[in-house]
């Protein structure tokens, strides 16, 4: 019974979730591609960039993410794998961050991979307008977007879709 209950609660997560996703035009986002030398996220269909949004990302962005609090954006492939509303970044999507091959590479160097590495929105407050992060790499390591471009993000990209994230 408890399974029968289980399988229940999924079924409804799934079709709750492609419910709320959009279409660019009728296209389904196949893809997320992030940029970091040109500071772009392109949401892809068919091979082909749909949307390009401007980032912000860790405050040190060259270079993979070797080890927590190096302040990096990872590259590789990744998935995002769930999502939340957040109280200081608005809405973020996480990224699963480390992969295989990132959790080999810092178990071999003997270091801490880190984690929670997400895309969100930007803090807006009185004492940090948003327009102040948007052209900084501002980060900690995720990708940082304007909240106008990460409620778009958030309507059009499900959970589940692959993330690449290029030097």
């Amino acid at each position: 019974m408890r399974w029968l209950l289980a399988l229940f609660c999924l079924s409804f997560v799934m079709v709750s979730q492609a419910a709320t996703t959009e279409t660019l035009d009728g296209k389904l986002i196949e893809k997320v591609l992030v940029l970091k030398s040109a500071h772009q996220l392109q949401l892809i269909n068919d091979g082909k960039p749909l949307r390009t949004y401007r980032i912000s990302l860790g405050k040190n962005p060259r270079g993979p993410k070797l080890m927590a609090g190096d302040r990096r954006t990872p590259e590789g492939l990744y998935w995002l794998d769930w999502r939340k509303v957040s109280d200081r970044f608005n809405l973020a999507m996480h990224i699963s961050y480390p992969n295989i091959s990132d959790s080999v590479r810092s178990r071999r160097e003997g270091v801490d991979p880190g984690g929670m590495i997400m895309i969100h929105g930007t803090p807006d407050t009185e004492e940090n307008p948003e327009e102040l992060f948007h052209t900084l790499d501002w980060t900690d390591g995720c990708i940082g977007m304007r909240n106008v471009d990460m409620r778009e993000v958030w309507g059009l990209v499900k959970d589940g879709t692959m993330i690449e994230i290029r030097p």
